[in-house]
């Protein structure tokens, strides 16, 4: 950066942003996307490869779902102001353009945890994809295939992890909620580790008790019976998610417990045998505790902004936690990644990938398999033009002195 000062000012500049936003933080407060769910002029619907930005994606997803399943979607907490500034953040923060670098070949691939990635780029996990399409994560999984990109399946998937990995021909990261019984944590990990994941991801920002207001708006705007799309008629996940399958749930209480400690990463560490992360992490107190507790990686999140309202965007937790990690284990982000311009941003600011979480919802809901492959192309499109605009020939050569923050 190119002032000491900067993110202090930037923050200043973000939370004054928040005044002339709010359409975007009353019910409805979808639509960053533009309006093009209408069909064109010739009355053809537009099809996947015709939407040109990912936040488009947003309002042909709205068109398509019933009100309580794109409120499920699109729900922060409270006012959602989070939501908004994990997106607008990257908006105040600018990039430097260099000239005279040869930017003839560009090389977007990176080593992830021993993998060689085509781009830095991943599908999130996201609960409850049947929601949004019938193919659900078997359709994610597919596009992944197709696309080359690596995929973390929900522990609330409507699809077993044994389905996704066969439609993905490869294997995928499992997102772990723990719950409040050791014995369905170790269940759950077990299944995925012989379903062949290479990866636990363990969420820890997921404590019971969140004011889903836009949600809730959603679901009184909705006339249909809410459970009726739910197996067995519940909203407790560990009742009906496939995940849960097979395992005695009877004394689940809580889906995230309450008692994450040290000692129970390390316990967790153990346990399991492949990669070991942890998602939710926004300080650098507990990247450095993670760490000690002996994880692979971190990934910075605070849920897209659906579980808390702290105001804090996870590209301005970003720069704490790389420092606090030294580069020894690897950090991926999620929330708000809309642009290419977006993904070089958190790069720079020593992400080693990113994840992609409610745009890939809004591609299946709107096109299926070929709506989630037309959100990697576009995200994939825009970081090469970017790379070759700031002249960056790979992404070995992108960091922090590509950017700087506004004066003002």
């Amino acid at each position: 950066m190119h002032s000491q000062d900067s993110p202090s000012r930037a923050r200043r500049l973000l939370l004054g942003s928040l005044a002339g936003a709010p359409a975007l933080l009353v019910m409805p407060r979808f639509g960053l996307g533009a309006a093009i769910a209408e069909p064109a002029s010739d009355g053809a619907a537009p099809t996947a490869n015709q939407v040109l930005n990912v936040a488009d994606f947003e309002a042909l997803a709205r068109a398509r779902l019933p009100p309580a399943h794109f409120g499920y979607i699109a729900t922060g907490v409270d006012d959602d102001r989070t939501v908004f500034l994990n997106h607008d953040a990257y908006s105040h923060i600018e990039i430097r353009s260099r000239r005279f670098i040869d930017v003839s070949k560009l090389d977007t691939r990176c080593s992830v945890l021993g993998s060689l990635w085509k781009q830095p780029i991943y599908f999130s996990a996201v609960s409850s994809m049947r929601a949004f399409h019938p193919e659900a994560e078997v359709a994610v999984g597919r596009a992944s295939a197709s696309r080359e990109m690596q995929m973390m399946s929900s522990t609330g998937a409507s699809c077993s992890v044994e389905e996704v990995i066969a439609a993905r021909n490869a294997p995928v990261w499992q997102q772990l909620y723990a719950t409040d019984d050791w014995h369905v944590t170790e269940a759950i990990v077990r299944r995925a580790e012989k379903a062949g994941c290479t990866a636990i991801s363990l969420t820890v920002d997921s404590p019971p008790g969140r004011n889903n207001e836009t949600l809730l708006r959603a679901m009184q705007r909705d006339g249909r019976v809410c459970t009726q799309c739910h197996v067995g008629g519940s909203h407790d996940m560990w009742r009906r998610a496939p995940m849960f399958a097979g395992i005695d749930v009877s004394r689940v209480t809580q889906l995230s417990p309450t008692n994450l400690s040290e000692n129970y990463l390390e316990r967790l560490r153990r346990l399991v045998s492949v990669k070991f992360l942890v998602k939710g992490i926004v300080t650098a107190e507990d990247a450095t505790l993670a760490m000690r507790a002996g994880v692979d990686g971190i990934v910075v999140s605070n849920h897209g902004g659906r579980n808390e309202e702290t105001l804090r965007s996870t590209i301005e937790c970003l720069p704490e936690i790389v420092a606090a990690v030294g580069r020894r284990i690897p950090v991926f982000i999620d929330g708000g990644i809309r642009r290419g311009t977006d993904i070089f941003k958190a790069l720079a600011l020593g992400a080693t990938a990113v994840g992609i979480g409610r745009p890939q919802a809004w591609g299946l809901a709107a096109f299926g398999q070929p709506g989630v492959e037309a959100i990697s192309d576009i995200l994939t499109r825009e970081l090469r033009a970017i790379m070759r605009q700031a002249g960056t020939p790979d992404l070995a050569s992108i960091n922090k002195d590509h950017l700087a923050w506004p004066k003002f």
